[in-house]
C-alpha cells in the first residue's frame, strides 16, 4: 500500500494533470487565430474563382459553422470536446468532409507508428553504444572522426538533413524515391513486392531521422560515460589491472544506461517531432502530412485528434518510463 499511496498514485495525478493542460492548451491556441476555420474555408473558394454574392457567403459561413458546432461560446465547445473525446470521436473532417477525423487518422498512423518504432530502436542502440566507445576509450582515431562528424551534423535541423539526402540519395545518385510512401499505381497487398517497394520509399525519411537521433543520444551518453569514468569504483579498477573491456561493458556502460533508458520517452517525443517535419519534406503519409494540410487549413477537428493522440503518446511512454525505473536503477526506491 504504501507504494500504491507514496510512489503510484502522485505518478497518476501529475500524468492526468499534464495530459489534460496540454489538451486544453491545444484546444484553445487555434481558436485565438484571428481567422477561422470556416471563414477560411469559403474564402479559398472564392480565390479559386467562384463568385459567391456576399450575402450567400455570409449564409454560408453561418451554416458551416452551426454544422461543426463553431457557433456556440469556448465553454460550450471545450466541455462538448471533452464529452466526444471519452467516446473517441473527433468528429469530421473539415478539409475531407464528411469523413471522420479517426478515420483519416487510423489510415496515416500505423505509417508514423512503423517509421518510429524502427528509428527509435536504431537511435538507442546505436547512439549509446558510439557514445559509450567514444567516451570511454578517447585516444581511439577512428572514434574521434566520428565524434567530429556527430557534432558537425548534431545541430542541424530536420529539413536540412531531409533535403540533403533527397539531393543526394534520389537525383545525384537515384539510388531512392523523392517521396511517398509507395509507387504510385502499386497494388497495396501483402506481398514481398509491395514491402520491397514500402520499405525503399521509407530509407530516406527513416535516415534522415536516425541521423539526428544518434547524433544527439552520442553526445549525451559520451559525456555520462565521461562522468562515470571519474568514479572511484572505475579507478580502482584500472588500478586492479581488470580488463579494458571488462570495466567498459560491467563498470561504465552499465551505469551510464541508467539514465539513458529514463530518456528514452523524451527521445521518443524528440524524434515524433522530427518525424512530422521529415514526413512534410517526403510527402510521407502519415500523422505528419496529415497534420501540415489541417494547419493549412484551420482543420480543428484534425488538429486535435492529432495532437491529442500525441500528447497520450508522450505522457503515457513517460508514465511506464516513470514506473519501471526502480526495475532499472536500484537507487530508486518505490516507497
Amino acid at each position: 500500500m504504501r507504494f500504491v499511496r507514496r510512489y503510484l498514485i502522485p505518478r497518476l495525478i501529475q500524468y492526468v494533470l499534464v495530459t489534460v493542460l496540454g489538451i486544453t492548451m491545444i484546444f484553445f491556441l487555434p481558436r485565438l487565430m484571428p481567422i477561422g476555420p470556416v471563414e477560411k474555408m469559403v474564402a479559398n473558394i472564392q480565390a479559386r474563382g467562384a463568385y459567391m454574392d456576399p450575402k450567400a457567403a455570409e449564409e454560408t459561413i453561418r451554416a458551416l459553422r452551426e454544422m461543426y458546432g463553431l457557433d456556440k461560446g469556448l465553454l460550450e465547445q471545450y466541455i462538448a470536446f471533452w464529452r466526444r473525446l471519452f467516446t473517441g470521436d473527433f468528429g469530421p473532417s473539415l478539409v475531407a468532409f464528411p469523413t471522420p477525423v479517426n478515420q483519416l487518422i487510423a489510415t496515416s498512423l500505423p505509417w508514423t507508428f512503423c517509421l518510429l518504432l524502427t528509428t527509435t530502436v536504431v537511435v538507442f542502440i546505436i547512439g549509446n553504444l558510439s557514445g559509450g566507445l567514444a567516451g570511454h576509450f578517447k585516444r581511439s582515431r577512428i572514434l574521434n572522426v566520428v565524434d567530429g562528424a556527430i557534432m558537425f551534423l548534431a545541430p542541424m535541423p530536420y529539413y536540412i538533413v531531409a533535403l540533403t539526402l533527397i539531393i543526394l540519395f534520389a537525383y545525384i545518385i537515384p539510388l531512392f524515391p523523392i517521396g511517398g510512401g509507395y509507387t504510385i499505381g502499386a497494388k497495396v497487398e501483402f506481398s514481398w513486392l509491395f514491402i520491397k517497394d514500402v520499405l525503399k520509399h521509407a530509407f530516406l525519411p527513416a535516415m534522415s531521422l536516425i541521423l539526428l537521433g544518434v547524433a544527439t543520444t552520442h553526445q549525451i551518453m559520451r559525456l555520462i560515460v565521461q562522468g562515470v569514468n571519474e568514479e572511484g569504483y572505475v579507478q580502482y579498477a584500472k588500478i586492479g589491472a581488470v580488463k579494458e573491456s571488462t570495466i567498459f561493458s560491467r563498470y561504465v556502460m552499465r551505469t551510464a544506461m541508467l539514465p539513458q533508458i529514463t530518456r528514452f520517452a523524451l527521445g521518443f517525443a524528440a524524434l515524433f517531432s522530427g518525424a512530422l517535419v521529415t514526413e512534410v519534406v517526403f510527402a510521407y503519409p502519415g500523422l505528419g502530412s496529415l497534420a501540415y494540410r489541417a494547419i493549412l487549413a484551420s482543420d480543428y477537428n484534425m488538429l486535435m485528434g492529432i495532437t491529442t493522440l500525441s500528447i497520450f503518446a508522450l505522457t503515457t511512454s513517460t508514465l511506464l518510463m516513470d514506473l519501471l525505473n526502480p526495475l532499472f536503477d536500484p537507487r530508486i526506491r518505490l516507497t
